[in-house]
């Protein structure tokens, strides 16, 4: 997630990473399609224009000084409701779908309403001063952070308990994955911009390592809106600097030992937090994911480091030496709070408790919340491997069985996951008094598996043991003991022959029948015959190769993601072995029919690179959102409302690409049924240069939030003192908050008739 635009002024995607060079298989295949420019508007220009003229005239609120923020409605398209004495009967996908949009402004269907709820920035206390939005606000550690992204809703009873059937008061838990920069300075919160060379001002650096991490904010519904509430004590915010404790196998290995935890049971905080999981026992997941870009070596490290097999590790995971730091916070000072992000070897101990070259290991977990309880630790679990997470999520639950919890490492290349535990479900851990010792039962103790495609529709879950000899005895890392085969999971992976991905993002279980869907967003590194060892050739679970015209632009490998889901077998969670399909192929929908656009998209259903990914528990509808680049001339990001089908109600497609040495690469590949009007609709669009992220709902599926991320990215760090410059000013110009800076923000999604969402 938080891919940066395709503009030249910006370098660097620091989510578009590859350190996967093993020989490992490729599961991807498609003929090269020869695509004509695009025209930018197709017919979008009407709707675009009608989502503008829509956001204006609209009254500010929100970062005020009230204790209840009452925040006014996005956009709302010209309805005209008549009085409806009997409700029709409800429909899924019954809504108009909504047009292709490039307008700065949030633009959903008919009969629905749009309203900002939570914006970065926004006071988290009563006494935090309302946000001026111009670059001199301090006190961030008691403020929404930036980059609004995976999310999860938690009821709370009238009496303010803990409750999973309340829909009118709750907590939203959500991460803050990263803010916008162009050269090391998070430009839009400084007021000039910041500081673009190193060093880096400690005051500068300690505002933009507080906009990290997560918030818990309390929400309620009166009088049929929706605000957040300032003063509440459930509010709260983690942050880089927030103690967490590490949990399960690895807790206490010499690979975590720092000078702030020489015995390698703590560490400091949680960072670029992306997709989310809710346990079973009401409790937050959130994945760690692109987080290595923040640490810095020296150019002469691995020399230093006497070209251990740490070395190894650090590259596998995107840290070579004389890596620059994303923004330079190592620049900030002598306090231990900056030095922490040289990952340099300079003490003279050879376990690593006295400097931070083993702090990159603390990173990289899914960490446990409980958003209810603020006395609670945060634990990071280890049992659930090291890797850039995204969401977690579990599969279907099942007193007397053991959990599954589903999960992807977002980065070209690289893996989906599945975690079993050891310990079988007791319902009555559902409402467990303490539930963090329930995550200890089920998180700290179980299996890693990871997931090997077979080009039959057919798969293998290999655990990810030291037992195993291909791990115990693989070459290119010499695995100590199974806490050292979940940290290092990507190695361990690679000396099983797991199956590259295209970017595994999100994974969301479908309630009906329990299959498991993946968001494979893009990767720009397929290739026929691939060129470097960081190229894949297509097969079959990811088989697309493709060009994809932007403008006079070429966009080759597979430009537009697809969707995969696996069917387990009999065993259900603990079974090893599964059946697997193509769910929806993302393309164009005038893109090549045989070859690109599988799965027969129309104009109403067209999206690329899918991310953000969620199945509602009230209704069933699949709902999946885009961070794209793409196809970004034509519409901004999106997010699509599905029914979908099951693992093997489509068909088997041959897909052949011509050699330059001659001859064919053929390959097979399954996809799904066909999508119609009635199984697949666009629900919404978003602000100019935003990405469309985190879905969550109330238990009735009535109120659907959803999180719009760095709008305004692209655009130059120069211009951020002329607002005329900016990509966008949403949410500002929607009504919310002061200045016209862009925020990320969390609206709420209600229907005008107070029906589900999506119906």
């Amino acid at each position: 997630m938080n891919k940066p635009t395709d503009l030249a002024r910006i370098p660097v995607d620091h989510d578009d990473i590859d350190t996967n060079v093993s020989s490992n298989e490729q599961f991807s295949s498609v003929l090269e399609a020869r695509l004509s420019r695009r025209n930018m508007l197709r017919g979008s220009a009407a709707s675009a224009m009608t989502a503008l003229l829509g956001s204006f005239g609209l009254t500010a609120c929100g970062g005020s000084d009230h204790e209840v923020v009452t925040a006014p409605p996005v956009t709302t398209p010209p309805v005209t409701t008549p009085p409806v004495t009997t409700p029709p009967a409800e429909k899924l996908l019954g809504f108009t779908a909504v047009s292709k949009s490039l307008a700065d402004a949030v633009v959903v269907p008919a009969g629905y309403t749009a309203t900002v709820l939570y914006a970065m920035g926004d006071p988290l206390t009563a006494s935090t001063p309302a946000f001026k939005n111009d670059g001199t606000d301090a006190d961030f550690e008691n403020r929404a952070g930036d980059q609004h992204d995976g999310m999860e809703f938690f009821p709370l009873s009238g009496a303010g308990a803990a409750s999973t059937s309340a829909n009118d008061r709750g907590l939203l838990a959500m991460n803050h994955e990263a803010t916008i920069d162009e050269k090391l300075s998070a430009y839009f919160l400084h007021p000039t911009g910041g500081t673009m060379s190193l060093p880096r001002p400690a005051a500068e650096v300690d505002k933009e390592l507080a906009l990290h991490g997560l918030s818990v904010a309390e929400v309620r519904k009166a009088d049929s809106k929706w605000s957040y509430l300032k003063d509440s004590s459930f509010n709260r915010r983690v942050t880089p600097q927030t103690e967490i404790e590490i949990a399960g196998p690895a807790r206490g290995n010499a690979l975590l030992a720092t000078r702030f935890s020489p015995t390698g049971v703590k560490t400091r905080g949680t960072l670029n937090n992306c997709g989310t999981g809710k346990t079973p026992w009401n409790t937050y997941l959130s994945g760690e994911e692109n987080w290595s870009g923040y640490f810095t070596r020296a150019s002469t490290d691995d020399a230093a480091r006497g070209n251990d097999k740490s070395v190894a590790s650090l590259k596998r995971y995107g840290r070579n030496q004389g890596d620059a730091s994303r923004h330079g916070w190592e620049t900030g000072g002598a306090d231990d709070k900056y030095v922490r992000w040289n990952n340099s070897k300079l003490g003279a101990s050879t376990d690593g408790s006295d400097d931070y070259r083993n702090e990159m290991n603390g990173m990289g977990y899914i960490v446990e919340m409980d958003a209810y309880d603020k006395t609670r630790a945060v634990k990071k679990r280890t049992a659930l491997g090291r890797f850039a997470h995204e969401s977690a999520a579990f599969g279907k639950v099942t007193v007397g069985q053991p959990l599954a919890v589903y999960m992807g490492d977002d980065s070209r290349n690289e893996y989906i996951y599945k975690y079993v535990s050891n310990a079988v479900w007791a319902a009555a851990d559902a409402t467990a008094a303490d539930r963090i010792a329930t995550g200890d039962k089920y998180l700290d103790n179980g299996k890693l598996y990871v997931a090997r495609f077979a080009a039959d529709g057919s798969g293998q879950w290999i655990e990810l043991s030291i037992a195993n000899s291909a791990i115990a005895g693989y070459a290119g890392y010499k695995f100590a003991d199974q806490a050292d085969v979940l940290v290092n999971a990507r190695l361990a992976a690679d000396a099983v022959g797991a199956t590259k991905m295209d970017r595994p993002e999100w994974c969301a279980v479908n309630p009906a029948n329990g299959e498991i869907y993946y968001t494979l967003t893009n990767n720009s590194n397929r290739r026929v015959e691939p060129g470097s060892s960081s190229q894949s050739a297509p097969d079959a679970a990811n088989p697309r190769v493709y060009t994809d015209m932007k403008g006079t632009s070429s966009q080759v490998g597979n430009p537009n993601g697809h969707i995969v889901r696996v069917k387990e077998g009999a065993a259900g969670s603990t079974a090893v072995s599964f059946t697997w399909d193509v769910y929806l192929f993302g393309a164009e929908a005038k893109a090549a029919a045989a070859t690109v656009n599988l799965s027969g998209l129309t104009e109403d259903q067209d999206f690329s690179s899918p991310d953000g990914l969620a199945f509602s528990t009230a209704t069933g509808i699949c709902w999946f959102q885009t961070d794209d680049g793409a196809y970004t001339d034509v519409t901004n990001c999106m997010m699509m409302a599905g029914v979908p089908g099951q693992v093997g109600d489509g068909k088997k497609v041959s897909l052949s690409y011509p050699r330059a040495s001659g001859g064919n690469l053929t390959v097979d590949t399954y996809v799904g049924k066909a999508a119609t009007p009635d199984t697949l609709k666009r629900f919404l669009v978003g602000p100019a240069g935003a990405e469309i992220t985190g879905i969550a709902e109330t238990p009735d599926g009535k109120a659907l939030f959803v999180n719009i991320q760095h709008p305004g990215e692209g655009t130059p760090a120069a211009s951020v003192t002329d607002p005329t410059k900016y990509v966008s000013q949403w949410p500002s110009n929607a009504g919310y908050g002061a200045g016209k800076r862009p925020r990320s923000a969390t609206i709420v999604v209600t229907k005008n008739d107070g029906g589900r969402i999506g119906t």
